[in-house]
């Protein structure tokens, strides 16, 4: 299998995690010195961070979303960044009613693999912010 359908694979991985709600399930797929910065929060360094971070957020949040993989780079055998849309739906945890709103958002992904020889591609940076107006 290619680099490209590898990242492919793990970028879907990826989505059904989080569509999933599923701490325990993404926070493999980063390296372990792996950074998590999501919009409006501090940045999350290493697995530990990067589990609290998702928990908080699933705590929170629950996402139905799809993404688009708009490019793929290979910049060696150890380094790739991919750049992707997703757009869904965010529904707001606990309070009074649901709350439920349309969710649209663009992501850069820079990939790594440690081992060179045979290792998985894990995440080794991600960020994302959205696409939509502020409110």
């Amino acid at each position: 299998m290619s680099a490209k359908e590898k990242i492919t694979t793990l970028l879907h991985t990826y989505e059904t995690a989080l569509n999933a709600s599923s701490t325990s399930s993404i926070t493999p797929l980063y390296t372990p010195s792996g950074v998590f910065m999501a919009q409006h929060f501090p940045t999350a360094i290493g697995h530990s961070a990067i589990q609290s971070a998702y928990d908080k957020t699933f705590e929170m949040i629950t996402l139905s979303v799809k993404f688009e993989i708009l490019e793929i780079e290979v910049m060696s055998e150890e380094w790739v960044f991919a750049r992707t849309a997703s757009k869904g739906k965010v529904k707001v945890n606990g309070g009074e009613g649901e709350l439920e709103s349309e969710e649209r958002n663009q992501e850069l992904f820079v990939l790594r693999k440690e081992d060179r020889e045979g290792g998985e591609w894990k995440i080794a940076r991600y960020c994302f912010c959205s696409v939509m107006p502020p409110h």
